[in-house]
């Protein structure tokens, strides 16, 4: 199910929509934040949360940078956009962050009458069905699945249409052309001093050279 063929069915606009957006973000980047304005656009999301994660389950033993570090990175280049909020719910959290956990904690907050949805990307939805207690967060919020340009959807619409048998909100595919840029690339360039400006918000290229982060 191609994007074009979900929006429609996809929820109540009459109800609150907040928009889930989890990862590292070490650093954020463009193609975090194309992503996140892409999607509140096409699903008429009223805000999206970006929520760093405190221990990623699937990065353990990968050293990364502190929470704080990573927190205000994304809290600098989210400010200028009315419709984006930072939350340290997985940083406040102890033990490993899991999606299951915190699309709980904002369910709590915001109660049944708001949809929520967990903006998450391709390689990360491939293995939706592995993540914990995967059959419950199905049942308890939409995803939308943000892919590369030019990158075969064959195995992940494969897996999502399984995931989708347990599934009682819409999953939902959308192509953004900016994540060809990466977080690793650009720790890669910082720490052979190669350029990173235009692929993150300058107030954030200031903070990495400033805290001397990646090198």
């Amino acid at each position: 199910m191609q994007l074009r063929d979900a929006i429609a069915p996809c929820g109540n606009s009459d109800v609150r929509r907040v928009g889930l957006m989890g990862g590292t973000f070490d650093p954020i980047h463009y193609g975090h934040l194309v992503t996140a304005e892409v999607v509140r656009a096409k699903f008429s999301l009223d805000l999206v949360i970006f929520v760093p994660a405190g221990i990623p389950p699937h990065k353990r033993g990968i050293k990364i940078s502190s929470g704080t570090d990573r927190y205000m990175m994304t809290v600098l280049a989210t400010v200028t956009n009315p419709h984006f909020e930072v939350s340290r719910t997985e940083l406040d959290r102890p033990g490993p962050s899991y999606a299951i956990d915190t699309v709980r904690h904002f369910r709590k907050e915001f109660g049944t009458e708001t949809e929520i949805f967990f903006i998450t990307g391709a390689d990360a939805a491939v293995e939706i069905l592995t993540w914990k207690d995967a059959k419950d967060l199905l049942k308890e919020c939409g995803f939308i699945v943000a892919t590369r340009p030019g990158c075969s959807t064959g195995e992940l619409e494969r897996r999502l249409q399984e995931a989708r048998l347990h599934s009682a909100h819409c999953i939902c595919v959308v192509e953004v052309p900016a994540l060809a840029i990466s977080s690793t690339d650009i720790r890669r360039r910082v720490g052979q001093g190669e350029p990173i400006r235009y692929l993150l918000p300058q107030n954030v290229e200031n903070y990495i050279h400033k805290r001397g982060l990646y090198r």
